[in-house]
């Protein structure tokens, strides 16, 4: 996924997604110049969907 969609799917604004991203926080592979940031890494760092709505 772009970082951009990651930035909504984490409700982040889109210049700290890409600040994170660069910081190693968020799991990326690069593509020649785009980065993505790993799907099944990324649901992985997030909580269960039943304690995020506790």
């Amino acid at each position: 996924m772009t970082v951009d969609e990651a930035a909504k799917l984490l409700g982040l604004p889109r210049a700290s997604a890409y600040r994170y991203a660069k910081a190693g926080h968020l799991p990326t592979v690069r593509f020649g110049r785009r980065v993505y940031v790993v799907r099944a890494k990324l649901t992985d760092m997030l909580p269960p969907e039943d304690e995020a709505a506790a």
